[in-house]
């Protein structure tokens, strides 16, 4: 943890510029200085984030993140070095080193921990406000019944090829994730951003959304109400209207994805150095489309049974019902983002 109370004072200068807006002012600031800020994944959307409200002089991020710096990861998480991918450091190690070169009078605080349905709460009790910089929807929407629970505003962000879109969720007032994104879609169906790419302009400008809102909520400001949705190769940015769905069993109490019900299962295989993955439900996929999809990221086999796909040093083998057995790791983590990086969650 880097903290800021045994670091100079900040400069009467840092946030003249900031505090000059009507819409912070001094009082802003000072409501931005005593804010607690979880950004949950520093990834592309999550490294412009926690740039962006670190340089605002927010008082404390709380980065959270189990991966480590890739050398495709330079493309568009702004927060990383070559150096870093060399080091293999993990995420919020790397970017609390370089946000704490940035502002040394902030308090950072680096989280190298797997979110899921066991610790969520306890990983995002205090925060005054969660940003998503995730990478998988399974996660958001565990983040979703989580704030819902704890009552914690957050902002959803995701962002594929040239298309991106952000929605502000404040419990009780707004509609939640799930009333937009009912539930996760059978593995297979879902791009991800290993099979069709991301542009770095796209990250840039939906990472940035999320820091403006959360400049807007830690001031006072209301929410900006509808879901954002952009498409940068196009040059198409709007707000679409979003009512709260009757139905949404998030927004009535029912947190599926927080109690592990609707959450994928995961096992070590004892001497295999392999891990299965089960979904919550299994659904027949279609092998023949997944193959099509991961053939552009690297090898894949296809026998009509089960299809196979190496990466780095793992092998994932995935079966029609959406199983899978992501062999050369027993690291049930590292199974679990691989499974989401390339079939999808």
């Amino acid at each position: 943890m880097h903290d800021r109370t045994q670091s100079p004072p900040a400069s009467n200068e840092r946030y003249d510029k900031q505090v000059l807006f009507r819409g912070i002012g001094p009082e802003g600031q000072r409501a931005l200085g005593d804010a607690t800020v979880a950004i949950m994944g520093l990834g592309a959307l999550g490294t412009v984030i926690a740039d962006t409200l670190c340089r605002a002089g927010v008082g404390t991020l709380r980065l959270i993140d189990r991966d480590f710096v890739e050398l495709s990861n330079l493309q568009r998480q702004t927060l990383f070095t070559e150096a870093d991918a060399q080091e293999r450091l993990p995420k919020v190690v790397a970017a609390a080193r370089r946000l704490a070169e940035i502002n040394s009078t902030i308090t950072i605080e680096p989280l190298i921990r797997d979110l899921h349905a066991g610790n969520a709460l306890e990983i995002l009790q205090g925060a005054d406000l969660v940003l998503d910089g995730t990478d998988n929807l399974e996660t958001r929407l565990l983040v979703n019944d989580a704030c819902l629970e704890l009552g914690i505003p957050w902002v959803y962000g995701a962002a594929l090829g040239a298309q991106g879109n952000a929605m502000t969720i404040i419990p009780g007032e707004t509609p939640c994730l799930r009333c937009l994104i009912a539930d996760v879609p059978p593995p297979g169906v879902m791009p991800t951003c290993d099979s069709e790419g991301v542009l770095a302009p796209l990250t840039g400008i939906i990472g940035s959304w999320e820091a403006a809102e959360a400049l807007r909520l830690l001031t006072g400001q209301p929410p900006r109400q509808g879901v954002l949705l952009a498409d940068v190769w196009h040059g198409d940015m709007r707000i679409v209207e979003l009512d709260r769905r009757a139905d949404c069993p998030a927004c009535g109490g029912t947190y599926d994805y927080l109690t592990g019900e609707r959450t994928t299962f995961t096992t070590s295989m004892c001497g295999r150095n392999a891990v299965q993955i089960s979904p919550a439900e299994e659904r027949q996929i279609s092998l023949d489309v997944l193959e099509t999809r991961l053939a552009r990221a690297g090898d894949v086999a296809n026998n009509g049974f089960l299809l196979t796909f190496a990466v780095d040093e793992t092998e994932l083998i995935v079966f029609p019902t959406g199983r899978a057995i992501v062999k050369g790791t027993t690291d049930e983590a590292v199974a679990r983002s691989l499974y989401a990086r390339y079939v999808g969650t």
